[in-house]
């Protein structure tokens, strides 16, 4: 499983609020209305629904066209409004947004999202007067009220009020978090307002503020960068260098420090960051999205980078988190699309040759990938993120000897192997562990303990090898509990734990394991196929059973499919045959410990787990009442949305329908009288 671009650390920001009547995650599909697959709509109920299940699904270009359907049939109805203007945001449709955030500019329910966007409208114009009455709300979210009076006082500077500026953003007052931010754009507006010594006061206190660098690493480091490229620009080439090294002293690893060092070493000419105030109102807005690029926080994260995007098009780290967010939401193409529009010379070009290779994979174009990366190899032989990306491409494909070949080579790069080199050496050992070639593989998991004593990943797949081929039995339990206790939290690697018990014929801790993996994970299909078979072994074969289907409901992969439906169909055999299946251990990603970014991570150090996947028959009725799930028969004229609040109590339930019925997603508002269909508990 992949864990993309993880960038937040902001954990109490008051969320619900904005995810209650936000759209669901995701971004919009390629190509216009035509190209969607779109149902035909004969009411209003059904236009709602079709465009909730298209947000459910990540399409927002079709929720769009099915929001417009809807006020088609009621014009005045302002919540669809404010839906359709939060998806036309989402998908990058700023301008279109505008009207609808003119209609809603007076409804205090959602005024919040009207008003920011209308002064988003008037700060891209430099109409500041505008943008600050724009501003003017009154509001509970402590996060609406961190963004609205940063960027005021932006409106404030660009009307030339530079002390009423300063003495409003200082006045500001809110939880702790704020004063990250707050001391940021401080130093921003000093430095803009031409008051150096203060500006740089206000910097270097910023940098030394140990609590601000763990608070936002991203906005730490976006200040150590302002900093130094404002102290290049006035000739201050041992400052500039010293600024990047203290904000390096907590951060390592970005591309966008370790290229502008290289610039002011090379005496060149570097940009200072922010220099207006339409700049500064798009950098509080970028600041919180990536402090917010987090899971569960995608709809804030969405509509501040393109509210940041309207401000500064051409801004190459709104684009980046663009592209890493389009990952997140399985829209390689989409990526892709935010990729080409790095300019050349940017910091991030090179992340975004590498990604757009994994992409172009992700869209099972690999001959495209292997010819794309492999020139990026020509280009920068000596960069090893994009052997480490072309691995990934032919690892994907299951084509390991080449993936092998791939690492070989990079290896032979490596003059000195440095703590950062360790994924190559877990990359490389994978391959041959898939190969076979156990001689050639464990060398390299030892060499990658090496350089990173106790990396939880490598402690992973070492120990569950060696249990998996029945050798140093309790010395891989041994390795596998070490990485569970340094990633108590990692669902993959406590299924690892739980999986080596039963691989052993420890049937009980592995179903206690097993049931705090599938507790991390819930949403994954092996997880849940591996506690069904330790429940089957301890006799709990209804549990088995609700867990088998469970995991076929979760979209498995083919193989895995096949081998639920057999077991819903004869359960496991008596004797557990000598090997249950080519499995590896649950494989994690690596984060940003190898210095790479994680959007369909360049450098990603785990594959996907490999583990055969299944699914089964369905039950019968009996069994799926065993299981929490009803069966409903459809009357005449009823809705989803209907059937939700007379069955369950609650409209809003229709997703939880939708979920378990996949074949109405594309077609909620075709109802059938007498269709059967499955409802959740009525207690849930």
């Amino acid at each position: 499983m992949r864990k993309r671009f993880n960038s937040g650390l902001l954990t109490t920001v008051g969320l619900a609020g904005f995810l209650a009547l936000a759209p669901q995650t995701g971004m919009a599909k390629e190509g216009g209305a035509d190209d969607r697959d779109l149902i035909a709509i004969s009411s209003f109920s059904g236009a709602f629904l079709a465009a909730r299940a298209a947000e459910a699904d990540n399409d927002f270009g079709s929720a769009i066209d099915y929001y417009e359907r809807a006020l088609a049939f009621e014009p005045d109805n302002q919540g669809i409004q404010q839906s359709l203007l939060l998806a036309l945001v989402a998908e990058g449709r700023f301008d279109d947004a505008l009207p609808h955030a003119r209609a809603l500019k007076s409804v205090p329910e959602m005024e919040r999202f009207s008003r920011l966007g209308l002064a988003v409208d008037a700060l891209r114009n430099e109409k500041y007067a505008q943008a600050e009455n724009w501003l003017k709300l009154v509001l509970e979210s402590d996060l609406d009220r961190l963004i609205t009076s940063i960027m005021s006082t932006w409106t404030e500077l660009g009307q030339g009020r530079a002390d009423e500026a300063l003495k409003t953003l200082g006045d500001l007052e809110g939880p702790d978090w704020y004063r990250l931010f707050q001391s940021y754009h401080r130093a921003l507006m000093l430095a803009q307002s031409g008051r150096d010594a203060e500006a740089e006061k206000a910097f270097d206190a910023l940098l030394g503020d140990v609590s601000a660098a763990s608070a936002g690493p991203d906005t730490y480091m976006r200040a150590a960068e302002a900093y130094a490229a404002w102290l290049a620009g006035r000739g201050e080439k041992d400052k500039a260098l010293a600024a990047l090294d203290k904000g390096e002293t907590y951060i390592t690893g970005r591309a966008a420090t370790t290229i502008l060092r290289e610039k002011i070493e090379a005496d060149e000419t570097v940009a200072f960051p922010v220099p207006d105030p339409r700049a500064g109102a798009a950098e509080i807005l970028l600041n919180i999205a990536t402090a917010l690029n987090r899971g569960g926080g995608e709809p804030f994260v969405k509509l501040y980078l393109n509210y940041a995007l309207a401000l500064s098009p051409d801004n190459d780290d709104i684009l980046i988190q663009l592209a890493s967010l389009a990952e997140q939401q399985s829209e390689p193409e989409k990526a892709i699309g935010f990729y080409d529009r790095i300019k050349p010379g940017s910091p991030w070009r090179r992340l975004a040759e590498l990604q757009t290779g994994l992409n172009l994979a992700d869209l099972d174009r690999h001959d495209e990938a292997e010819t794309y990366l492999n020139a990026a190899i020509e280009k920068d032989p000596d960069d090893i993120r994009a052997y480490l990306s072309l691995g990934r491409v032919y690892a994907v494909q299951k084509d390991f000897r080449s993936a092998a070949g791939v690492y070989d080579r990079a290896v032979a790069r490596i003059k000195e192997p440095e703590r950062e080199d360790w994924s190559l050496f877990y990359q490389r050992g994978i391959a041959y562990e898939r190969l076979k070639e156990w001689e050639k593989a464990e060398p390299n998991f030892f060499k990658a303990l090496e350089l990173y004593p106790d990396q939880p990943q490598v402690l992973n797949y070492l120990g569950y090898s060696w249990v998996d081929m029945n050798i140093k039995l309790e010395e891989g339990l041994e390795l596998i509990g070490r990485a569970v206790e340094l990633r108590p939290n990692d669902g993959y690697i406590v299924d690892s734990l739980g999986w080596a018990h039963y691989r052993l014929g420890r049937y009980e801790e592995a179903a206690k394991e097993l049931e705090r993996a599938v507790s991390l994970r819930p949403e994954d299909p092996v997880l849940n196929d591996h506690l069904g078979d330790a429940y089957w072994r301890t006799g709990r074969r209804l549990e088995a059973t609700y867990q088998w289907s469970h995991a076929r409901d979760l979209d498995p992969e083919p193989e895995l499919l096949a081998e639920v439906e057999k077991k819903l169909k004869e359960g496991l055999p008596d004797k557990e045959p000598e090997r249950v299946a080519e499995v590896s251990p649950a494989e994690t990603v690596v984060s940003d410990e190898t210095g790479v970014s994680e959007a369909t991570p360049v450098g990603e150090t785990g594959e996907p787990a490999d583990e055969p996947k299944s699914e089964a028959k369905a039950p019968d009725a009996a069994e799926k009442a065993a299981m929490g799930d009803a069966m409903y028969t459809i009357k005449p004229g009823e809705t989803l949305w209907s059937i939700a609040v007379g069955q369950l109590g609650d409209g809003e339930r229709f997703r939880e329908i939708l979920a378990i019925n996949p074949d109405l997603r594309r077609n909620p508002d075709l109802l059938r009288a007498g269709q059967e269909i499955r409802l959740p508990p009525q207690d849930q």
